[in-house]
């Protein structure tokens, strides 16, 4: 969808992860809308892999959070508009991965002095929901050529779920200039369980995938985790903040979290930000679900390499932007909104949730 005349907007990001089995893509999330708040991204599709409405209500109350509150209505002059209305969330009903988590209980459970939930969310039955491959979809539908990218750090069901639909193929190349796996470990590593949830998927996947890929693995977070020191200082301005919510009912503290989807969030928006990339090559999978890469001449596969003498300018960066107080994004003025514009998603019929 195009509109000549008019200013390219930021490159979109569509997010898809099994939201609540992990903190990694929390941070991930929580640093894209940091970016989104400095008009670097946007994210325009939000989807969990797991077969979870409480997943989805997640996914929802820490995206309102992240947004932060609308702008303020001005008494005189001009009106500013509206904050963007928060994205319908995608949710898998495949019924994997369907069990609740410490993470999820500590944001959802959270209760404010009027016993009402303390992050606020619509989320209630399925049909709250959008069909992920929909989702996935319409969003690249509103994009400009080349002018987003995809992070996905959960299992590959919804996205190959979407590329089975009419034409979507068409439109992935099209439209996205990459997608960012936050998957396994290269040269070669350990099998994920984010790949072995779905091995069929993540095999077609990385078969028919037809634009490059770049990958996040295990060593790159390990090398350069996110600093949990930071959680009680530079989230000191909320007295109560779902990601450190998140993060302490993940692990005991102290804990440093390995963080491959924030390494690969961060290289997406700012590739000059601390982490190289390896030869081209070809990631394939193996049948015990370990991937490996071998490098080759024109290859569409790489991963990120990270660089151990920037390791505390990338952990500052990290703690910058994660930490950082939401700043309102309005909606652009009506012609620019159009070109914004998401078609919405179907929803699912009504059934009874997990």
């Amino acid at each position: 969808m195009q509109f000549s005349g008019l200013a390219k907007p930021p490159i979109g990001v569509v997010v898809d992860s099994a939201l609540g089995d992990g903190i990694d893509d929390v941070l991930a999330l929580a640093l894209l809308y940091a970016l989104e708040g400095k008009s670097e991204t946007r994210v325009i599709s939000t989807s969990t892999t797991k077969s979870s409405l409480r997943s989805a209500m997640f996914a929802e109350a820490l995206t309102k959070f992240l947004m932060g509150p609308p702008p303020p209505r001005p008494t005189s002059g001009v009106f500013a508009g509206f904050q963007r209305p928060v994205p319908a969330i995608g949710m898998a009903d495949n019924g994997k991965l369907a069990q609740d988590t410490p993470v999820l209980q500590a944001v959802l459970d959270k209760k404010n002095d009027q016993g009402e939930p303390l992050y606020p969310r619509a989320i209630a039955k399925l049909n709250d929901t959008a069909d992920p491959a929909a989702l996935i979809r319409n969003a690249l539908t509103a994009q400009n050529d080349e002018n987003c990218l995809v992070l996905l750090a959960g299992p590959a069901t919804n996205l190959v779920a979407m590329m089975a639909l009419p034409g979507s193929m068409e439109l992935i190349r099209a439209k996205v200039k990459v997608l960012m796996l936050a998957w396994g470990g290269y040269p070669e590593g350990s099998a994920d369980p984010k790949v072995t949830a779905d091995l069929a998927a993540a095999r077609q996947l990385l078969a028919t995938w037809p634009t490059p890929i770049v990958a996040a693995g295990a060593e790159v977070g390990s090398a350069i985790p996110f600093p949990g020191e930071s959680l009680g200082t530079d989230f000191a301005w909320a007295p109560s903040h779902p990601v450190v919510d998140a993060y302490t009912a993940y692990h005991a503290q102290p804990f440093d979290a390995p963080a491959p989807a924030l390494a690969a969030a961060l290289y997406s928006i700012r590739p000059d930000c601390g982490f190289t990339l390896s030869a081209p090559g070809a990631i394939t999978l193996l049948d015990d679900g370990r991937l490996r890469f071998a490098a080759a001449a024109g290859g569409k596969h790489s991963y990120l390499v990270a660089d151990p003498a920037r390791k505390a300018e990338i952990q500052r960066t990290y703690v910058e932007l994660v930490s950082a107080k939401p700043v309102a994004r309005p909606m652009r003025r009506r012609t620019q909104e159009k070109k914004d514009e998401v078609l919405p998603a179907p929803v699912k019929p009504s059934e009874p949730p997990n």
